[in-house]
């Protein structure tokens, strides 16, 4: 991309450096509409003073950040005519009720299993026939999670003993975990309790955002990590090197802290999304059907445990829409 375009690096309000005017209210930018409205607005802004409206457009975003680029895909559009060429989606989630662990929603358990294999396998605790073939053990894995468990957690307890003792002995050998530990989750293995018990006979977690690192807790029979070792491992490096180059190569001398990694999900408004999950999928899809030149890509990771890739290729198995736009 570097010799092929102008690579504009947008901070929300209340990340990186960006930081409410003076007098204003850092909240009222923490929400779905409300974020989508702001960084929309600062790029028809961008395009209207640098003249690029004629120029090729594409929003690369990353986790929460694929959220906002298919939301600006429809606000854009609709509210400026500023149609856009494509869209790069990394460690996608658009929907989210793919990803939370909700009593009543049986989508998550069935759509973290191959990641849960990709890691188990990456940790040499699968049985040796899987672990001679990664590939083929998500795909049994895949295959297992669409069909006979899909079925299974939507008989709840209506199934019978004997299916349930077969789910139970395939779910512990895709996951490397005991049947007893499958048995006591009730065929439903949250996330935050896999990362803690696949290497809990070593004294080890292994991370959220990328499962082939390990960490040390303090408790080792805690339900969840005390923290993410993925995160904690890069995070070092990666903030000493941004605030150097920042302030010694570009010469951006500010004293502010450079926000890498903010709390936000903790206080964001989802005040217009209640007893719902935000969904940005349909508003991808009716801005590719306004725009079928919309370009999209995607990018997901076998060792993503917080957007699983598994999740991705369901969202847009489901996308809808006419067939040509896929």
């Amino acid at each position: 991309l570097l010799d092929r375009s102008d690579l504009v690096f947008i901070d929300p309000v209340s990340t990186g450096y960006s930081r409410p005017a003076p007098g204003e209210e850092a909240k009222q930018f923490h929400g779905y509409e409300q974020d989508i409205e702001s960084v929309g607005d600062f790029i028809r802004l961008f395009t209207t003073r640098h003249n690029r409206w004629l120029s090729p457009k594409f929003i690369i975003g990353e986790s929460y950040g694929t959220t906002r680029a298919a939301g600006l895909s429809g606000y854009l559009q609709d509210r400026y005519g500023l149609a856009l060429n494509g869209l790069m989606l990394i460690s996608s989630i658009l929907t989210f009720q793919t990803a939370r662990f909700t009593t009543g929603n049986d989508l998550p358990p069935m759509l973290f299993l191959p990641t849960y294999t990709a890691t188990a396998w990456y940790h040499g605790k699968l049985d040796a026939a899987l672990q001679a073939d990664r590939d083929g053990a998500i795909q049994e894995a895949e295959e297992f999670a669409l069909n006979e468990y899909n079925l299974a957690l939507a008989k709840g307890a209506s199934l019978s003993d004997e299916e349930r003792a077969a789910i139970v002995g395939k779910l512990a050998r895709l996951t490397g975990l005991s049947p007893a530990f499958v048995e006591r989750s009730n065929l439903r293995i949250n996330i935050h309790r896999f990362v803690k018990e696949l290497l809990r006979d070593q004294g080890r977690t292994v991370g959220r955002l990328d499962s082939r690192f390990k960490g040390i807790d303090r408790d080792g029979t805690g339900q969840e990590t005390e923290h993410d070792p993925s995160h904690s491992a890069i995070s070092g490096a990666y903030t000493g090197a941004f605030n150097d180059y920042v302030r010694r190569e570009l010469k951006f001398e500010n004293d502010m802290p450079y926000e890498i990694i903010s709390d936000l999900y903790e206080s964001w408004d989802y005040s217009k999304h209640q007893n719902q999950f935000l969904d940005v999928a349909e508003t991808l899809r009716e801005a590719m059907s306004k725009n079928p030149f919309l370009k999209i890509f995607v990018a997901n990771g076998y060792y993503d445990l917080a957007t699983p890739f598994f999740a991705t290729e369901y969202t847009f198995a489901h996308l809808g829409g006419d067939p040509g736009l896929r």
